[in-house]
């Protein structure tokens, strides 16, 4: 992880996982697949895990998920998000794969801030979309409810 100006924390894209962050730029969430087995995985890496195979492709999801679980930083570890306390950070389970889990923030908007949602909305289940803002140059995945 590296941080942006305001010292937030962004991804540090490595070889295997640079598609996901060049999908995300694109506001499309794909998992890598193993094109030999057809299973799904994440994180993204050289062989699967499955069949030891190395071919792979990249398979566009519903960006739909669920709330697996969720946390409220206290205090926040890091000064630059001490200002948006209370905020959350939650574990989202995809409808396509739910095997494979995904950590962000739910706000209420893509752009929004981190503190953008009252922490007496975050449950467990709750059915989430993906959406992309982009952060230090990079679009990160965020989620917003369903039904709001």
């Amino acid at each position: 992880m590296t941080t942006t100006e305001e010292s937030l924390l962004l991804p540090v894209p490595d070889e295997d996982g640079a598609p996901f962050w060049e999908y995300a730029a694109r506001g499309e969430l794909r998992v890598q697949a193993c094109t030999a087995c057809g299973r799904l995985r994440f994180p993204p890496r050289p062989c699967c895990p499955h069949c030891q195979s190395f071919d792979s492709q990249w398979r566009l999801t519903s960006g739909r998920g669920r709330i697996w679980s969720y946390v409220q930083p206290h205090p926040p570890l890091l000064p630059a998000y001490a200002a948006q306390a209370p905020y959350n950070v939650i574990l989202v389970e995809l409808a396509d794969a739910p095997h494979i889990r995904l950590a962000g923030n739910l706000v209420a908007s893509a752009d929004a801030p981190l503190n953008s949602v009252d922490p007496a909305r975050l449950r467990i289940g709750a059915r989430v979309q993906a959406v992309f803002t982009e952060t230090g140059g990079v679009a990160v995945p965020r989620w917003i409810l369903e039904k709001p």
